[in-house]
């Protein structure tokens, strides 16, 4: 048989269509920053061997690195930011996906300073202190007043998501978090690395910025 440069693709449970492993990989970790094995495999929606696998062969190539020790995981190095860079513009391209993702940037920015001010309500109480969440009713009033817009981010993704599947995983991850919240959960809105609301909400800022191949400007916010 003739040999073949074509990159193995696998289905995941966040695509229609056949997706490249080390793209989801290299991705999850741009996205996360730094990250185990396992919390990839959870983004990514790949089995723990596939990703452990594409995790060594990217090593290989240069492209990530593994930190051991009392917080062990793997990170992007120069190179392999590099590297995702060209794996994300040329998916943009082979979907034709530029203009809907434009769209859904645009879309998610008229959000987000309606989002920041949910999180500082959430965080500060109206005089100013430190929110204890010892007053129900302060928290049950930011957590009705998150619906509009969780409403509108889970539309914005899943329309997104019909041309560029591996955004399908946004609107169950923003449900979810929402899910917990609703049920008393108050880590679920903005605890850091928790699956909150705000670690979604952060990764998929990131996610439409990289898709661009933009960087954050003035206008992102933070």
């Amino acid at each position: 048989m003739p040999e073949t440069n074509e990159r193995p693709t696998v289905t995941t449970s966040d695509t229609t269509t056949a997706t490249d492993a080390r793209l989801l990989v290299l991705h999850a970790l741009r996205l996360t920053g730094f990250a185990g094995a396992e919390r990839v495999a959870t983004a990514t929606g790949l089995d723990e061997d596939t990703v452990g696998a594409t995790l060594a062969a990217a090593a290989a190539d240069g492209h990530t690195a593994e930190r051991t020790g009392r917080i062990s995981g793997w990170m992007l190095t120069k190179d392999g930011r590099a590297t995702h860079a060209v794996l994300l513009a040329d998916e943009l391209a082979r979907h034709d996906a530029r203009a809907a993702v434009e769209t859904a940037d645009a879309a998610f920015l008229q959000l987000n300073e309606p989002f920041k001010e949910l999180c500082a309500r959430w965080q500060l109480r109206p005089d100013g202190s430190v929110n204890d969440h010892s007053d129900p009713a302060h928290d049950d009033a930011v957590v009705a007043d998150l619906a509009p817009v969780h409403e509108q981010v889970v539309a914005i993704t899943g329309r997104l998501a019909e041309t560029l599947p591996r955004f399908g995983r946004y609107p169950r991850a923003f449900t979810a978090a929402r899910d917990r919240l609703v049920a008393g959960d108050r880590t679920a809105f903005a605890k850091p690395l928790s699956e909150s609301y705000h670690d979604a909400w952060m990764e998929l800022h990131q996610d439409l910025l990289s898709t661009l191949g933009r960087e954050r400007s003035a206008a992102d916010g933070h």
